[in-house]
């Protein structure tokens, strides 16, 4: 027992003193396979039986004791090093920023910027809503029949039934805000909608996930020729070509009658798309809202009329900046927006427009 008593003392007294590597070695020399209690516990089977049980008692406490104390000697000195590290690595956040972590904006957030910015300056103000929507407000409220496609799993994103049986749906395009704002707002209306938008489709062209702006103008006075107008500029000046070739072809939306889709000139020489040209690329959907949708809204479709479009940002900002893929826009590849970004002083803004 003198000798347990002595070889506690011992090791208590050296791992109280200990560093963080010199614990280590007094854990292999006291607990280890050759260790000094490992090597006391094999002695036991030379003591008489009634002695043994006793030893072993004891053995096994100091081996727990020794344990501890290189447990809890360990757990003090780690904290001691975190604490003075973290007060040694202190951040000025007032310093500028180091050159080479400057970010970049993402190309999705420069086009919803510079579209922003454009439509702004015609008049138009900005407009949100929520991204889980009910069946009226992203179908029946815009005339989309019960059997259309759009309403079907195989294209749309369906939550979990509620109480009442009904089935929210991730919005399949900006509308809903449209007809929210019809329904809370007198005319005369002129707004524009950017935001995210879901749909059940993913392939070099299209994502689950995707950005798309409506613009929606309700007064009494308003007709196709001003829509015909707003488009063709905005379209000029987001390409920043006057003379950009811009033709409307008759259509069919349910929302809106006439409908009509717009196509803006291109080049494909060389088997390249270049914008501008005697070739037509297909851009956005638009027309004149539907009176059904207005009345739907509480809006009285005798006294107003306006007119409404849609289009896809990620496809634009493919179109003008040359991205070719759209699946690159959400892979979160530094080196990409490295290449595709934009910096911070760059972005376009209601009150300055597209030159900052």
């Amino acid at each position: 027992m003198d000798n347990h008593d002595q070889l506690r003392s011992d090791l208590l007294s050296r791992i109280a003193d200990a560093d963080l590597g010199r614990l280590e070695e007094l854990r292999v020399e006291a607990l280890g396979r050759k260790g000094a209690i490992s090597e006391m516990m094999r002695g036991l089977g030379a003591l008489p039986g009634d002695q043994r049980k006793d030893a072993g008692q004891a053995l096994n406490a100091l081996k727990t004791e020794i344990a501890s104390a290189i447990d809890a000697r360990h757990a003090m000195l780690s904290s001691a090093g975190l604490e003075a590290r973290l007060a040694t690595e202190t951040i000025d956040i007032t310093l500028p920023s180091r050159p080479h972590a400057d970010g970049r904006i993402h190309p999705i957030s420069q086009t919803i910027d510079e579209m922003v910015a454009i439509f702004c300056e015609m008049g138009f103000r900005v407009a949100e809503g929520p991204h889980i929507e009910d069946d009226f407000h992203n179908f029946t409220a815009l005339n989309i029949p019960p059997e259309h496609p759009a309403r079907q799993d195989h294209d749309t994103f369906y939550l979990t039934e509620t109480e009442d049986g009904a089935r929210p749906v991730l919005r399949t395009h900006t509308s809903p805000v449209q007809v929210r704002t019809m329904q809370t707002s007198e005319p005369p209306i002129r707004i524009v909608v950017p935001g995210r938008t879901f749909r059940a489709d993913h392939d070099a062209t299209h994502s689950p996930m995707f950005h798309q702006i409506e613009g929606l103008v309700v007064d009494e006075n308003t007709h196709m020729g001003h829509l015909k107008g707003c488009l063709t500029e905005f379209w000029r000046a987001f390409f920043g070509m006057d003379d950009l070739p811009v033709r409307f072809r008759p259509s069919f939306f349910p929302f809106t009658e006439p409908s009509a889709e717009v196509d803006i000139g291109c080049s494909r020489e060389g088997g390249g798309l270049k914008i501008g040209g005697s070739d037509w690329l297909e851009i956005l959907g638009c027309g004149m809202i539907h009176p059904r949708v207005l009345e739907n809204c509480g809006i009285d479709s005798s006294r107003y009329q306006g007119f409404a479009f849609g289009l896809g940002i990620e496809r634009a900002a493919m179109l003008k900046y040359g991205i070719p893929d759209l699946r690159t826009f959400y892979e979160s590849d530094l080196r990409w927006l490295k290449h595709y970004g934009f910096p911070a002083l760059a972005q376009p803004t209601i009150a300055g427009g597209l030159t900052p």
